[in-house]
């Protein structure tokens, strides 16, 4: 997970990695930032990343989404692995 520090140095040509679970399990992306992150004076908890992913993508990751996003890709495959035990545990508890 990236944290509001982490994000306000990210530079532009950075890569940066996101989890999604999908209909295929988690799968990790390589997003990458398009800018330099803004910042306000009057908010110093917000924060706001441009970033592309693939050729024509592109959006802006705020700070209430950085918990999805990593700064290394191992980080983000560890971060599946974790998830897919959580997850079997959980449904192993239900059936049970």
């Amino acid at each position: 997970m990236i944290t509001l520090e982490q994000a306000k140095k990210l530079e532009y040509g950075d890569h940066i990695y996101y989890v999604d679970a999908g209909r295929k399990g988690f799968q990790v992306y390589r997003v990458k930032v398009n800018g330099k992150p803004q910042t306000w004076k009057r908010r110093p908890l917000r924060v706001r990343i441009p970033c592309k992913y693939g050729l024509y993508q592109y959006f802006n990751l705020w700070h209430w989404d950085l918990d999805a996003y990593y700064l290394t890709e191992q980080e983000a495959k560890e971060a599946c692995g974790e998830l897919n035990k959580s997850e079997f545990v959980a449904d192993k508890t239900i059936t049970a």
